[in-house]
């Protein structure tokens, strides 16, 4: 199966990635791999070629998953994945053994023989980021990684693992934080880091556990959503919370578009954004998050943003 749409593209490094990545910790948790599987090819239908992982989504079985849905299809999409957070006791942080070790894993269950963008997926404040690279320029020189990147780094860890990369070494190319219109605090941290840095800023939760897809409503939880399970509802579904969703709302169809367009064409407006990560459960989300890349605000829409929304 081959992509039947082509999204527009921007770059990570030497990697060429679609404006709209697949994000995959629903894979092995809410999603059997039958379901997976039917996500992956609406995803590639739709040009999402793009697809994050990570060693700990759905206890492993993400990589495990999208290694046998994706056989025979790899050299059609980019692969990143992530390492660092805690598999097991046993299975965790960032030494320059462990590295090896959660990499190899990695390709073993992604059935590959390397990863495009590796990311060590938080700091590991018991390992000094000088040892973690040196290790990351190993693999990279050896060919079973393309590019390196890290995850969950404010902006002065970004800066502190600027400073520790050797010359001619491999480098970090990328860093991967939350940020939506709803979180915005890494605007005045990692992502002016980034841009000054260079590196490519690949935001995830860009619908804010789904606020910003437009089905939530004052006292309305979607069953089955991810919202309907978490602890966190009652402290996101706040009056403050909907009275922000109606004001973006609003903007959003007074221009012609939809809330959940205006959370795309948000973060693609920012230089440093490379590719939104949105997660799916079903195909249906796949299409209308690839479709909602069409819109990228003007500078003076996000103005506008800034000053014309007084709520947010």
């Amino acid at each position: 199966m081959t992509a039947t749409i082509r999204l527009p593209t921007r770059r990570i490094g030497s990697l060429e990635v679609p404006v709209v990545g697949l994000g995959c910790n629903n894979f092995g948790s809410r999603l059997d791999e039958g379901r997976t599987r039917r996500v992956v090819d609406a995803a590639l239908e739709a040009g999402v070629t793009f697809f994050d992982t990570a060693d700990i989504y759905g206890r492993t079985q993400s990589e495990a998953f999208l290694g046998r849905i994706l056989e025979g299809r790899r050299d059609r999409v980019v692969i990143a994945t992530k390492f660092g957070m805690e598999v097991d006791r046993t299975r965790r942080g960032a030494a320059p053994a462990y590295v090896r070790r959660a990499l190899e894993d990695s390709l073993r269950r992604l059935r590959t023989d390397r990863i495009d963008l590796y990311q060590l997926h938080e700091p590991d404040p018991a390992t000094p980021i000088a040892d973690t690279l040196g290790a990351l320029d190993g693999l990279v020189r050896e060919g079973k990684v393309r590019q390196i990147g890290c995850s969950n780094f404010s902006g002065a860890q970004l800066l502190e693992a600027s400073a520790a990369m050797k010359e001619g070494a491999a480098r970090f190319i990328s860093v991967q934080n939350e940020l939506n219109l709803l979180d915005r605090a890494d605007e005045q941290d990692a992502l002016p880091v980034a841009e000054q840095l260079g590196l490519a800023y690949i935001p995830y939760f860009p619908l804010a556990n789904g606020l910003l897809t437009g089905k939530y409503r004052p006292g309305v939880v979607p069953e089955g959503s991810r919202l309907a399970s978490s602890r966190r509802a009652e402290q996101l579904l706040t009056d403050g919370t909907f009275a922000r969703l109606e004001a973006l709302d609003r903007f959003a169809v007074d221009r012609g578009h939809s809330i959940l367009e205006l959370a795309f064409g948000w973060l693609l407006a920012h230089p440093p954004v490379a590719s939104v990560i949105a997660g799916a459960t079903t195909p249906e989300q796949v299409r209308a998050n690839a479709a909602a890349a069409g819109w990228i605000l003007t500078a003076d829409e996000m103005e506008l943003v800034e000053t014309g929304l007084p709520i947010l």
